[in-house]
């Protein structure tokens, strides 16, 4: 098991990646409508705290199946904002 401190440090850095190129996107791109973006920054940043409260807060007991299942909803979290990241310059 990783250090709860290097999981966070990870989220945070996954986050703040995702921050960055959707507000990229949306500054320089003219065509992304500009409330969807905000709604997917919004997104990311719910994504973000609600991992960090769960690192904060293992379930005791069934620790290895808690962080495994952690990292793969991490992976499916990002991998939907990532489309609707897509789908705003798609437009």
């Amino acid at each position: 098991m990783a250090k709860r401190r290097t999981l966070k440090k990870s989220v945070n850095y996954i986050a703040s990646e995702l921050f960055t190129e959707c507000l990229s996107a949306s500054i320089i791109n003219p065509k992304v409508n500009q409330a969807e973006a905000d709604k997917v920054l919004a997104e990311i940043l719910d994504m973000q705290n609600e991992f960090l409260s769960r690192i904060s807060h293992t379930e005791p007991g069934n620790v290895k199946g808690f962080y495994s299942k952690l990292r793969t909803d991490l992976q499916a979290a990002a991998s939907q904002i990532v489309e609707h990241m897509n789908q705003l310059t798609a437009e």
